[in-house]
């Protein structure tokens, strides 16, 4: 494996390909590119964990095509630079007048408790907002807010926050994440969980990459997303289905819809429940972002699934693990950075900090991309489909075991070198190629669409 400077990508890439279950002799497929010195400037191992994510994804779609053509895997490149322009693709998204904001809004930032302490808040949903503000008792002001939460303490204002539907996590170090029974409930957890159902794969014709392979996403922000978006860049026909009753943020959709289609389905409602059904039998791939047990009011539960359509692989993705007392917890990049000890060792002069972007986010979308191409991969030579489990908070730990980089200046990376322009929606869509590649097969989307536009079906033959 050819690595040009030794931030971390080489172990962190070892570690995500064993847990992925692929060929430790794949790895001499991989070659790094490019210098990514400075491009994510952290305390951290941020450059090395999308370098190792977006090359175990790269690497699984050669291992997916070269299964379906019955010839050996191909070698990938990765592009460092491009990497670090991808691990912040939100930011450069844009259409007309619709450009995503810069960060959070001054809701959703650390704010001072009763006990010394700080807590992230979070409130770009509007009902995440209203659920924390009728927990405060406050107004939505920033001094109203910051009086109400010098009320509380740290942890029972997190606890609170919980129980409401809302979301604040407490900033603890990583010896105080270690001791608390979410963090070891996640230390007891490997990189990511997969195991094989009792049924039957259904193999593809011969094609590249991920052509003519179905998707179903039911995710939201970040990393579900990221992981479908990857998939359709190598050709699978990916349907997003979301719920009417709680609409996505169309800016937090923007990066996230290109080679997808859009459609709502209200599963409150016996009939669309029904029709994704039928979605999923047609499906070889659900990848879904709800909590454990919040599928089970629809009848989706993971042993429910693995009857009815005993041919689908599941990939699942959360914010703390399927286990642990937080397991049914809500949670977000920029909180699961703070009780895990990120926010802290990114912090300066006793402050908290950040990731210079959503690294929990886009490196678990990359890893959730891989084990769904490495699950495709295996159906094509009659293992039996799986079901994979990957957490933020299990990334979080993979990230913090990586050690500590030496710092280096920042410098910024070329970004108009990566940008592409997508049709389909109401107005053309600027936004960041998928970066890596296989030696003769690049991946790319051709088309966007807008949130909810599309009905809730798979593509007929004509169609892009």
């Amino acid at each position: 494996m050819a690595v040009v400077a030794d931030d971390g990508t080489d172990a962190l890439l070892q570690e995500a390909w064993t847990a992925l279950g692929g060929d430790p002799a794949l790895l001499d497929l991989v070659q790094l590119t490019g210098d990514g010195t400075g491009l994510l400037p952290s305390a951290l191992a941020a450059m090395g964990a999308m370098g190792a994510a977006v090359a175990a994804s790269t690497l699984a779609a050669s291992v997916l095509d070269a299964t379906r053509r019955r010839v050996a895997p191909s070698r990938v490149v990765v592009d460092r630079e491009h990497v670090a322009v991808a691990a912040r693709s939100e930011h450069y998204a844009r259409t007309g007048a619709l450009v995503p904001s810069e960060g959070f809004s001054p809701f959703s930032r650390f704010w001072r408790t009763a006990d010394g302490s700080w807590i992230r808040l979070h409130g770009e949903y509007p009902w995440h907002r209203e659920r924390a503000l009728r927990v405060l008792e406050s107004d939505d002001s920033h001094q109203g807010i910051r009086a109400a939460v010098l009320r509380w303490r740290g942890e029972d204002l997190e606890r609170s926050l919980a129980a409401a539907g809302a979301l604040g996590y407490v900033v603890r170090s990583e010896q105080q994440w270690h001791e608390h029974p979410q963090g070891r409930a996640v230390a007891a957890l490997p990189l990511l969980q997969h195991e094989t159902s009792g049924g039957t794969g259904r193999p593809s014709v011969a094609g590249r990459g991920a052509v003519g392979l179905r998707v179903i996403d039911m995710t939201r922000v970040l990393a579900g997303p990221i992981a479908t978006r990857t998939l359709a860049a190598w050709g699978a026909e990916v349907l997003r289905i979301d719920s009417p009753r709680l609409p996505e943020l169309p800016a937090h959709a923007l990066d996230t819809l290109s080679g997808k289609r859009s459609a709502e389905l209200d599963l409150a409602r016996p009939a669309a429940r029904a029709r994704l059904d039928e979605l999923l039998a047609d499906a070889d791939l659900l990848v879904h972002g709800y909590r454990p047990g919040a599928l089970a009011t629809f009848g989706l539960e993971a042993h429910a699934l693995a009857e009815r359509h005993p041919h689908l692989n599941v990939v699942t993705l959360s914010a703390w693990g399927p286990s642990g007392p937080w397991a049914a917890w809500r949670g977000f990049d920029s909180l699961v950075q703070c009780p895990t000890g990120i926010a802290l060792a990114e912090g300066r002069d006793g402050l908290p900090g950040t990731l210079p972007a959503q690294v929990l986010d886009h490196a678990t979308g990359y890893l959730a991309a891989a084990a769904s191409l490495l699950a495709l991969a295996a159906v094509q030579v009659g293992a039996r489909p799986r079901a994979v489990q990957l957490s933020l908070a299990q990334t979080a730990r993979w990230l913090l075991g990586a050690g500590r980089p030496s710092p280096v200046p920042p410098r910024r990376p070329d970004v108009d070198a990566y940008r592409v322009v997508l049709g389909g929606a109401r107005a053309p869509v600027e936004v960041i190629s998928p970066p890596g590649r296989i030696a003769d097969l690049r991946p790319g989307w051709s088309f966007t669409t807008e949130l909810g536009a599309d009905p809730p079906e798979f593509a007929r033959g004509d169609d892009p």
